[in-house]
């Protein structure tokens, strides 16, 4: 599953994982608050959320590293 994952953020251009990003981060802040307030049916999919978007960060920083050099 991690390949799909993969595959799909290398098909993906800048702008379109920009997006993606701040929709996760905002989707992840949302849950954050529903959890605070009542506890979410699942709490593992705050640490699945977390983890998309670590991956969508760092594909955004190794496309600007493949850009400087």
């Amino acid at each position: 599953m991690a390949n799909k994952l993969y595959q799909a953020l290398t098909e993906m251009g800048l702008e379109e994982l920009q997006e993606e990003l701040q929709a996760a981060q905002d989707k992840l802040q949302k849950m954050n608050f529903a959890h605070a307030i009542s506890p979410l049916e699942n709490p593992n999919l705050l640490k699945v959320e977390r983890k998309n978007i670590a991956r969508l960060k760092t594909e955004i920083r190794a496309r600007e590293i493949a850009e400087q050099q």
